[in-house]
C-alpha cells in the first residue's frame, strides 16, 4: 500500500492519579519519602498523599463509551509512499445492530496527495443504541501507474448503558398521577446530574418536587451539588394532573394512558455531555367500572356528633345513560342526614354531577366514610361505595382549645 490509514479517539484527558509513598520518620528512610513527594510536581501542593494529581494526562486507551454520549474519532490517511496518488476517497460508516450510518464530513474525493501529506478528517456520533458498533473505515486511491487500489479497516467497540431507570406510578383520588423514577449511575465515575425533567403528553400537566422553598427561593431536595456516585441512586418525584378538556371526559381515566417521558442530561469526566430519553411511560389507570364517585371537598377535622358537609362528583363511565338513584346507609359510627333512596336524574355517558351531602360521626377517632349506595334503574344494578375517604372526629371541646 501507498497509503498508511490512522484512527484515534477523541476524549477529553483525565487528572493524573498517582500513589503515595510515605513511611514514618522513625523509619530507615526518615523523611526521604516525603521530601521527594513534595517536589513531585504531579501532586496538589500541601495535599500530596492524595492520589488525585493537579496535572492532566491523555487516554492511554479507547475507553469507555456509553449510551447518550458523543463518540468523536480523529481520521488520518498519510501517504507514506515517495509517489504521487490521485482520486483519494475516504470513507467512514458506523454499523450497529440495526442500521449503517455515514459519518464522513464530505463525500468527494481529493484530486491528489503528494508524498508525506495527508488527509484528516473528525467524525461526531452521538450513540444512540447499546452493543457491538463496528467503524468501517474504506479508502480507495489510484497510483501514478493507473491502477486502482481499495482497502478497508474495522474498528469495533462496545457502547455500555450508563443509567439504569426504573419508574413507579402512584394514582390519587383526584385523578392525579405521581410518578417516581429512581435513577442509578452504572458506571465507574461521578456524575454531574444536570438536569432530569419530565415532558408529559398533551393530556397532562406536570409539576416537579424535586425542590423545597427556603427564603423565597427554590433549592434542589439534593443539594447545591447534584453529583451522582457510582451505583448510588437518586429518586425523582413529579405530578401529573389531567388538562381540564381531559379531566372532563371519563374515557381518559380508563385504560392505559401514555404519560410521557423522561429527558436525563448528565456531564462526567471534565464536562463531557451526555443524554437520554427514555420512551414515552405508561401506567394502567384503575378502573371504576360503569359509575365512578370521587371525593371533591371534606374537612380534614370535624366535631363529634355536630354535622358536616361533603362534596360528591358522580361519573358515568360506560357508554349509555344511567338513571341513577342514591341510598344513604347509616355504619356503626357514620350517620347521613338527608333523604335516602332520592332520584339523581338521568346521566350521559362521560357526563358528570356534583352532589353536596350532610353527615355525622357519634365516635372519635379516624372514621371512615361508608355506605353510599347508587342504583341504575335501567338495569336494575347496584354500586356500593364504602371506604370513600376518612376524616378525623374530635369533641368540641378538644377542637376550641
Amino acid at each position: 500500500y501507498f497509503l498508511i490509514f490512522a484512527v484515534m479517539r477523541l476524549t477529553k484527558p483525565t487528572l493524573f492519579t498517582n500513589i503515595p509513598v510515605t513511611c514514618e520518620e522513625r523509619d530507615l528512610p526518615g523523611n526521604l519519602f516525603n521530601q521527594l513527594m513534595k517536589g513531585d510536581p504531579s501532586t496538589v501542593k500541601g495535599a500530596e498523599t492524595l492520589m488525585l494529581g493537579e496535572m492532566l494526562t491523555l487516554p492511554q486507551n479507547f475507553g469507555n463509551i456509553f449510551l447518550g454520549e458523543t463518540f468523536s474519532s480523529y481520521i488520518s490517511v498519510h501517504n507514506d509512499s515517495n509517489q504521487v496518488v490521485k482520486d483519494i476517497l475516504v470513507k467512514a460508516d458506523l454499523q450497529t445492530s440495526s442500521q449503517r450510518l455515514n459519518l464522513s464530513a464530505s463525500s468527494a474525493a481529493v484530486a491528489e496527495l503528494k508524498p508525506d501529506c495527508c488527509i484528516d478528517d473528525v467524525i461526531h456520533h452521538e450513540v444512540k443504541e447499546i452493543g457491538t458498533h463496528i467503524l468501517v473505515c474504506a479508502v480507495s486511491y489510484t497510483t501514478q501507474t493507473g491502477e486502482k487500489m481499495y482497502f478497508r479497516k474495522f474498528f469495533k467497540f462496545q457502547v455500555l448503558k450508563p443509567l439504569d431507570v426504573k419508574t413507579k406510578f402512584y394514582n390519587a383520588e383526584t385523578d392525579e398521577v405521581f410518578l417516581e423514577a429512581q435513577i442509578q449511575n452504572i458506571t465507574t465515575s461521578p456524575m454531574f446530574m444536570e438536569k432530569v425533567s419530565l415532558e408529559p403528553s398533551m393530556m397532562y400537566n406536570v409539576a416537579e418536587l424535586n425542590t423545597v422553598d427556603k427564603a423565597g427561593e427554590s433549592e434542589s431536595t439534593f443539594g447545591s451539588r447534584t453529583y451522582l456516585q457510582p451505583m448510588d441512586t437518586r429518586q425523582y418525584l413529579y405530578c401529573l394532573k389531567p388538562k381540564q378538556e381531559f379531566a372532563e371526559k371519563a374515557g381518559v381515566i380508563k385504560g392505559v394512558t401514555v404519560i410521557g417521558k423522561l429527558d436525563i442530561v448528565w456531564k462526567t469526566n471534565l464536562g463531557e455531555r451526555g443524554r437520554l430519553q427514555t420512551s414515552q411511560l405508561q401506567r394502567m389507570a384503575p378502573g371504576y367500572g360503569d359509575v365512578r364517585l370521587s371525593l371533591e371537598t371534606i374537612p380534614d377535622t370535624v366535631n363529634l356528633e355536630e354535622p358536616f358537609d361533603i362534596t360528591c362528583k358522580i361519573t358515568n363511565c360506560s357508554e349509555r345513560t344511567m338513571d341513577l338513584v342514591l341510598e344513604m346507609c347509616n355504619t356503626n359510627s357514620i350517620h347521613w342526614c338527608g333523604v335516602s333512596g332520592r332520584q339523581l336524574g338521568k346521566l350521559h355517558p362521560s357526563s358528570s354531577l356534583h352532589l353536596a351531602l350532610t353527615l355525622l360521626s357519634s365516635v372519635q377517632g379516624l372514621q371512615s366514610v361508608s355506605g353510599l349506595r347508587l342504583t341504575d334503574t335501567f338495569l336494575k344494578r347496584t354500586y356500593e361505595y364504602d371506604d370513600i375517604a376518612q376524616v378525623c372526629v374530635v369533641s368540641s371541646e378538644i377542637k376550641q382549645s
